[in-house]
Formats: structure tokens, sequence, C-alpha cells
């Protein structure tokens, strides 16, 4: 393992809700929290000011409403948050050609291999610039941790939120792990967690204590060799640039179980249509077709089937689901249904081994679904148009962002990413001056004349936060 701390580990911090409190002025410094707000909604992420009621990620959003009922509530915007995920990550590739992200607001980098840092203080001054980088484009902070393993430097990033760095020192790496728990460990969910706990191991010293031998007995020869090199401090993994991907697949889940067996058959074939796009999208085709459906009771089932080659066609994909669908029993309702396509190929070939029975009925490109999706949107109530924190823009009063809606009213709130605190106001759902919007930009860009080209702030770098998860 290198002894130098050039691996970096970059966490944005509460990325979503940061994006959200950046582009929002009357939401900074105060509980936000962005996800699913329909009755089996779960939390996304939520601010740092939403944490100290308790509220975190993967939190059902009943349960968080009873915690923070006077936080913001807010439907993510997810094409929002890749934009600026796209920022950030392109800061990261000029430092590096070995990036590793891990999600859109994390990722790894190799400093040495792109000569940005060989030694603690090229590592340290590497990662502070990164940092008022980040900040200077998006108006964002993120976490920073550089230790001489992707392991540590996770760790290190933990330890540095919000909005800090941490280096961990070459020859401190076992003191600083020994008092941690096991949890803290790759690989050591709450499963194993619980297996090492009945054995009276707890923290990581404990872990190194018990030797390589009782490991192997507990935990398999892989898991078991694994985590006590981890013990000791020890991480071979390198930083990956491309991560392959193994699937490609879409769900959804239903605010109301779906009893109507042709309801069900119907979000079959939607599901599949936009997995295809995605798929196409990618330049990918596959061999194996997936199914997944959660039951009123919340047991999932899993079905798949394997075509005799790679496809990318619509209809034999939609086909291949609707027999999986044949044999899931349905009696109960429905909560969630899921498709997808694995044994994936970096190429399409024609579909010679096609299973579906009309080939020409398909529409290049899924114009099917954009039907569906009309047909859906025209007869669903005018209120669903008006997400709660999505953009909109009035013919009167300019730029905004939905607060709520229903009984036939949207409420708005009028601000942008640098303007004060705006005002409220209240219309009519289908008031003809009032449109959806694209976001603004979350830092204003100077113009000619205002101190030459370049990103200037806005008031958005006051909010501090940016991760997933943390």
């Amino acid at each position: 393992m290198r002894s130098a701390p050039t691996i970096l580990h970059l966490d944005m911090d509460a990325f979503f809700a940061s994006v959200e409190q950046a582009s929002k002025p009357s939401l900074r410094g105060k509980a936000v929290i962005v996800g699913g707000l329909g009755p089996r909604g779960v939390v996304a992420t939520c601010s740092y000011e939403a944490r100290v009621f308790g509220v975190h990620s993967a939190m059902p959003m009943a349960q968080a409403r009873r915690l923070a009922p006077h936080a913001a509530y807010l439907v993510p915007r997810f094409a929002l948050y890749r934009s600026i995920s796209e920022q950030v990550m392109a800061l990261l590739r000029a430092l590096s050609p070995l990036v590793e992200p891990l999600s859109l607001d994390e990722a790894f980098v190799d400093l040495e291999a792109g000569g940005a840092a060989w030694d603690e203080r090229s590592a340290r001054l590497a990662g502070t610039k990164l940092r008022a980088d980040i900040r200077a484009v998006t108006g964002l902070t993120g976490s920073v941790g550089l230790a001489a393993s992707k392991m540590l430097a996770k760790i290190a990033s933990e330890q540095a939120k919000p909005d800090g760095l941490v280096l961990i020192e070459p020859g401190t790496e076992r003191a600083l792990l020994g008092p941690l728990s096991v949890r803290t460990l790759p690989g050591v969910g709450p499963a194993t967690g619980d297996h090492l706990r009945r054995a009276g191991i707890h923290t990581v010293d404990e872990l190194a204590e018990a030797g390589e031998d009782e490991l192997v007995r507990l935990l398999g020869k892989a898991h078991g060799h694994a985590l006590y090199a981890m013990a000791l401090a020890r991480d071979e993994r390198p930083v990956v640039a491309e991560r392959e991907a193994k699937s490609v697949s879409v769900e959804d889940t239903y605010d109301v179980d779906i009893h109507d067996r042709v309801r069900v058959g119907m979000e079959v074939r939607r599901l599949a249509d936009r997995c295809v796009r995605r798929l196409r999208g990618a330049g990918l085709s596959g061999r194996t077709i997936v199914l997944k459906v959660r039951r009123y009771d919340f047991s999932t089932l899993t079905r798949s089937e394997t075509l005799r080659g790679p496809t990318d066609d619509p209809a034999v994909v939609r086909e291949a689901a609707a027999r999986l669908l044949e044999s899931v029993d349905t009696t109960g309702g429905v909560r969630l249904l899921g498709v997808g396509v694995s044994g994936l190929a970096d190429y399409t070939q024609e579909d010679l081994f096609a299973q579906a029975a009309g080939e020409g009925e398909d529409t290049p490109g899924g114009g099917e679904e954009a039907e569906v999706e009309a047909a859906e949107v025209e007869s669903a109530p005018a209120e669903r148009r008006w997400a709660a924190g999505h953009d909109v823009r009035h013919a009167e009063y300019g730029y905004g962002w939905v607060q709520g809606s229903g009984l036939g009213r949207v409420t708005v709130r009028f601000e942008t990413p640098d303007s004060a605190p705006g005002r409220v106001r209240t219309f009519r759902v289908d008031d003809p001056d009032l449109e959806p919007a694209e976001p603004l930009p979350l830092v204003a860009r100077r113009t000619e004349g205002s101190g030459g080209e370049g990103l200037g702030h806005s008031g958005a770098g006051t909010c501090g936060s940016g991760a997933v998860g943390r």
C-alpha cells in the first residue's frame, strides 16, 4: 500500500438539500427535507438543520413529518442535481484521470496518478483548492478526506463533515481505526455487525485482536481475510476510473396498492419502455430481462428470463416482462413494480431471436410511452403539475418555486438564487400566466464589464450543505 496520503474522497454535504437551500434564499438555515411526498415516500436527504430533529435519509417521510412538522418538504429535482454533479466531477477529473464516482455527490480520486499530489503537503493543498473551486463553481460545500487508501480516505471525509478537510497522516492509521466501531469498515453492514457483536467484537481493535483464523471461522474465508486486513489498516483497492454497468433498471412505488391486473400489466409495459430508453441512451443491449414485484405485504418477488442474444428492442423487453408477470400472484395488491435488463453488451444487435409477437408495432425511440404519460397527465388532478419545490415562472412576477398546491390553488414563493428571500402569492392551478420553468444557475455568471469572465459567487455560497446520506 502507498504511504503518502494521495487518495482523496469527496463527499458533498447534504447534497440534494444543499442545492435546494442554495436555490431558495428563504430556506437557508432552515430544515429542508427532500424525497417522495406521497404516503409511502422516503427521505432522500435532509439539511443539517433537519437532522437536529432526528430526521435522516431512507426514513419514511411520514415519520420525518412527525419529527419535523415545520420543515420544508420538497420533491427532488434530479435533472438539476445531475447537472451540478457533472460540474463537480469535471473539477475532479481536472485533478486526475483516475476518478471513481460512487454516486452523484461522492467520488474517490487518485491524486498521485494525475500528478496533483505526492506527499502530505501537496495533498492538503490539492484538497483545499478543490473545496474552494467547488464552492466557486456551484456555491455548495463538500467535505474532503485524504489518506493512503480508499477505506481511510472515506473515514477521513466522514470526520471532516460538514464543510471540512481531514488528512490521516502516515503512521497514525492503526491508532485512528482502533476505537472505531466495526461498522465503520467497508463490507460490515447490520447483519455482519450483529454477528460480530454476538461474538464479543465491537471495535476495530477487537477485530484485529480476534485474529485472522477466528474471523475466517466466523465470516468465511474471503470476508474474514478482507476484514482482518482492513482492521490492520491495509486496503489495496485501487481507484477505478470506469465502473462497468451490470444492469439497467427502472421502478415505481405507488401511493395506493394496485389491485387491477390489467393496470398492473399496463404499468409493467410502461416500465419496460422506460427501461429500454435508458438502455439505448447508454448504447447498451442485454440478454436477461428482470421483473421486480413488491406486494401489499412487503414481500418482494424477482423473476428473470434470459434471451438467446442481447437486445434493445422495446417489443422484446415488453413481451418478456409480460410473460414474467404471468407467474406472479398480484391478488392482494402491488405497491412497487420494476423492470430491468442485465447481461449487458456494449453494442446493439438486430433482434434475430425476437420473442415478441409483433415487432412492427413498435415506434423507434419509445414514443408509445410518451403518449401514455401525456394521457396520465391530462387525466390527473391539475395540482399534480405543481410539485413542491419545482421551478415556475409567472408572466408578471418572474421566477419562483412551488411551496404547495391543493384545492385548485398553487402557492408560489418568488425568489432566485441571488435574490433576497421572496414574497409568497397564490394562484389558480390553471392560471395562464403561470408555467413550469427550468432551474436557474446556483452561481451567477459574471457579465462582460463586471470583472472579466469566470464564475462569481452568489448568495448561494452561504448555505452549507451537499451529500445523499451524510
